[in-house]
């Protein structure tokens, strides 16, 4: 049967509608046709066929920013705490105790990465099968176990053991956090979301070093002292919210107990009305869906963009301990620890302003190309002078411009894919791909490399300039390829397909357009 007989549209209902203004009451039936499994909210060319009460949206948005986006920010603060806090531990005395030596450091760095990388996938491709309400918090009861775990390694080797699994955990959390915030919000009001809980990131080197220096101001407890009472007490604080998180994280908007009928039926339908040929906005798991949303030449390119990305996020985020250790070497420990806090401040206030400007003018692209240059401008200033407050500002300008590359990127490899199925996979091959730049990192700022770390300068430098040319490429190309679709046929492209046929051709389909 084509396509023409099977879709399902309200096209009886919006053609009665008067063309001056909108009944609210014959608005609010659209929304509950649409909303229903087996009704396209698109037409053939990806517009919505239904009109939204901009007030009601406005309502139920910030219903769910409340109710989701508090709870998924705590999680991933001490996600990332828990994950960098080895290097406030580097400076307590962890290399002393465990008889560390030369690239020791850097090889437990290392080992987190291995696993983090290759658990990408498979962990959000679960968080869909098993719902992110329930994955997100196990997850983090996981790393959280695992960072308590840190607190009793007796040697190297535990340590390695340790790191491994706590990146298994950690895997899950970026992808899967973005992927289960797509499931309430629209596409420019997702990246604004995302970076509510991704500043988290900035927030954990700035917090963790406060919390660090806090801690290492306390009594021991037992056989537990100086760098093990930081990952014995952070540990236990992610363990006791992950445990808080699977009462308050709601996993859909139709099964959400503080939302109305009315309410959940719009939510389900703004989402859907932005996902061409779409029947329903969570589907079963489908492998043509899946494969397309890893095969796709955007989420490929932000892929990458997020690799150099992470080179040097990941990068400062581990060896800023380290660079003002150098700049500061006569300091105290708590004071070394206090002068990490104030670049990753900048960069939180940066990473939520410039998601803010691209939700209100519902552009990613451009961004990611006007803060590469602020990153080089960094690393640059590292290269060419040897004054401690000239470096010391230099992580400033780091700061800014790479911490927003984590929200604009992953709201880019959503944007980029149609359906429920290829999300999970564009969002999970994001992080994959983009995590490789962590594990360089690690080995980015090298022991005998010091205290200039001009090849660790270098290759930061490098990987800022190789993202902007990659992401203004690909501005180029998806404009390119939008002219290209304008002169496609829709109907004729689609004749004699089934509406299952339609809806697994994903960036496939002549109505979709790239979203820059």
């Amino acid at each position: 049967m084509a396509a023409s007989d099977e879709m399902n549209h309200p096209n009886d209902v919006k053609e009665a509608l008067p063309e001056s203004s909108v009944d609210e009451n014959r608005m609010e039936k659209d929304v509950q046709v649409v909303a229903e499994e087996g009704f396209a909210a698109t037409d053939s060319h990806g517009e919505p066929i239904v009109e939204f009460d901009r007030l009601a949206e406005r309502k139920l948005r910030n219903k769910i920013d409340l109710m989701i986006v508090p709870t998924v920010s705590f999680l991933y603060l001490f996600c990332f705490i828990d994950r960098a806090n080895i290097g406030n531990a580097r400076l307590a005395g962890l290399e002393a105790e465990l008889g560390m030596k030369g690239n020791d450091y850097n090889a437990l760095l290392s080992i987190f990465y291995i696993s983090y990388i290759l658990a990408q996938v498979p962990s959000n491709l679960a968080c869909k099968w098993v719902g992110p309400g329930w994955f997100v918090p196990l997850i983090s009861l996981g790393f959280g176990a695992s960072s308590l775990g840190m607190a009793f390694v007796p040697n190297l080797q535990s340590a390695y053991g340790l790191r491994f699994v706590l990146g298994i955990f950690e895997a899950g959390m970026m992808p899967g956090i973005s992927y289960y915030l797509s499931r309430w919000y629209r596409r420019s009001e997702l990246v604004f979301r995302l970076s509510l809980y991704i500043v988290m990131a900035p927030l954990a080197g700035a917090f963790g070093g406060l919390l660090a220096s806090g801690i290492l101001s306390l009594s021991n407890v037992g056989s537990l002292h100086n760098w093990r009472m930081i990952f014995a007490v952070e540990g236990t604080i992610t363990m006791g919210l992950s445990l808080i998180s699977f009462i308050t994280l709601t996993d859909r908007p139709e099964t959400a107990r503080w939302l109305t009928e009315e309410e959940k039926r719009l939510a389900v339908a703004r989402v859907k009305s932005e996902r061409v040929a779409q029947t329903t906005v969570l589907d079963k798991m489908d492998r043509k869906k899946v494969w397309l949303g890893f095969w796709n030449p955007v989420v490929m390119a932000t892929s990458f963009i997020f690799l150099f990305n992470n080179i040097t996020v990941q990068g400062l985020a581990f060896f800023l301990p380290t660079i003002v250790a150098n700049i500061y070497p006569t300091y105290t420990i708590v004071q070394k620890q206090l002068y990490t806090v104030p670049p990753y401040v900048v960069g939180a206030v940066f990473e939520v302003f410039i998601p803010l400007l691209s939700w209100r003018l519902d552009r990613r692209q451009i961004f990611l190309i006007i803060t590469a240059p602020l990153t080089m401008m960094g690393y640059i200033m590292f290269l060419a002078s040897t004054d401690t407050k000239v470096r010391y500002a230099a992580t400033f300008f780091t700061a800014i411009s790479c911490f927003a590359g984590g929200p604009l990127t992953n709201a880019q490899a959503s944007a980029q894919v149609i359906s429920d199925s290829a999300r999970s996979m564009s969002l999970a091959t994001n992080m994959m791909l983009g995590n490789v730049g962590g594990l360089i990192a690690t080995w980015s700022y090298l022991s005998w490399d010091g205290p200039d770390y001009r090849i660790g300068n270098g290759i930061n430098l490098a990987a800022s300039s190789m993202f902007l040319a990659l992401a203004t490429l690909t501005l180029i190309w998806m404009k390119m390829d939008n002219r290209r679709r304008e002169k496609l046929d829709v109907a004729k492209e689609l004749e004699g397909l089934t509406q299952a046929q339609i809806e697994s051709l994903e960036w496939k389909h002549p109505g979709w357009r790239w979203k820059p």
